[in-house]
């Protein structure tokens, strides 16, 4: 079977928050701007969403959704084959999207002041959730080290003062795209060991990983902490069903997820029924449609690098995983607004800007290259007139 990622699709006036807020935000209309902001793809979803789809909308009642158990074994199934890993059904909540899941965990395992960790730079929706919750961040910068980040639990560890009591990391990391490996992860576990940290696990990039890389589920990677770690999954990004809202919170630790519990029944949420009908059949019958996805966003990974590497002071971070492209102005010379505007007002191309993900950021704008080739090879086209006083 083959997919047709290169299809135009028109999003334009769909009430898109990717095209259709890209002008009240950022100034750039969608009749000749390019959207690479928000982090969802410009492709169909896999051909089994839409048969759900049409199966419920032939079927006409659209009530309360009931037993998870279908939703549940196809979970489990889609990450025993695809990344050696058995979660049992009992750990198993959904919840509407990860960043409510993350909010969640952040009421169930911390106290208002608490201190909650990050490695910045790191998605920005975090942040948002942490303060929004009257929780103090707590930023362990990345360390930089030939175009790769790496944690630095020594330098976390120094600036503690006790009154953290939690982690949440971003695996695979957005942005910068790492795949932390099995030595890291377990590393981490055992700090959050020593210093009594719940770890929160945000696992949402693990399936779009490119060759040469592997994803470690954190409960595979440390299984000797799993008293103290939440793994959350959703296959939202995986098949481009982000509207869809549902993800997967894991806990195998009975009493971790009873926190987990009280607070998700204090947020008054219950399954969104439409969003599960869609993610339990991707799970089931997506993996061909997701593999031929991987190879088609490699190939556009390296048609976005090979255009920025061609401008004088601009360097994008080699990506082990996620369509997340983070790229470094900083050579350019240039002050962050310049360099943006030149981005946003000169190419007519919009990219998150990079102080959103905290300490780390300030010199860099992220960019979505999920979207047809045509359209990435325009988008770099653009950026190279924009900067070719440089060149």
């Amino acid at each position: 079977m083959t997919f047709d990622f290169d299809r135009l699709i028109e999003r334009r006036g769909t009430h898109s928050g990717k095209w259709d807020g890209m002008e009240p935000l950022y100034g750039v209309s969608a009749e000749d701007g390019i959207p690479m902001w928000v982090a969802d793809m410009d492709f169909a979803a896999p051909p089994a969403v839409a048969r759900a789809l049409q199966t419920a909308a032939d079927h006409g009642v659209f009530g309360y959704y009931g037993a998870t158990d279908s939703c549940k074994e196809a979970l489990i199934d889609f990450y025993e084959r695809r990344h050696g890993w058995k979660p049992d059904p009992s750990w198993i909540a959904f919840t509407h999207g990860l960043v409510a899941g993350t909010a969640i965990c952040v009421n169930a395992y911390t106290q208002p002041g608490d201190g909650v960790i990050l490695f910045t730079p790191v998605y920005h929706a975090f942040h948002k959730i942490i303060r929004a919750n009257g929780r103090r961040i707590v930023e362990s910068p990345l360390v930089d080290k030939g175009g790769r980040y790496e944690m630095d639990l020594e330098a976390l560890e120094a600036r503690l003062d006790g009154s953290e009591k939690m982690v949440v990391f971003c695996s695979p990391h957005n942005p910068g795209g790492r795949v932390w490996s099995v030595e890291e992860i377990r590393a981490l576990a055992a700090f959050c060991e020593k210093h009594d940290l719940a770890l929160v696990s945000d696992e949402i990039h693990c399936d779009l990983v490119f060759p040469g890389a592997t994803h470690s589920v954190a409960l595979n990677a440390a299984p000797e902490q799993a008293d103290r770690i939440v793994v959350m999954v959703a296959g939202t990004k995986t098949y481009n069903i982000a509207g869809a809202h549902m993800g997967a919170v894991v806990i195998p630790h009975d009493g971790m997820r009873a926190k987990f519990n009280a607070a998700h029944m204090a947020a008054g949420a219950s399954p969104n029924a439409i969003g599960m009908l869609m993610i339990e059949a991707a799970w089931r019958d997506g993996d061909a449609w997701l593999d031929a996805l991987v190879t088609y966003l490699d190939g556009n990974r390296k048609v976005f690098d090979d255009g920025i590497a061609a401008i004088p002071g601009l360097k994008s971070m080699p990506l082990e995983s996620t369509y997340l492209a983070w790229v470094d102005f900083a050579d350019t010379g240039m002050t962050r607004e310049e360099f943006t505007d030149r981005v946003q007002q000169g190419a007519r191309v919009v990219a998150n800007h990079g102080p959103t993900f905290g300490t780390g950021g300030e010199t860099f704008l992220r960019f979505n290259f999920a979207t047809p080739r045509s359209r990435v090879e325009e988008a770099v086209s653009r950026l190279q007139e924009a900067f070719k006083d440089l060149q």
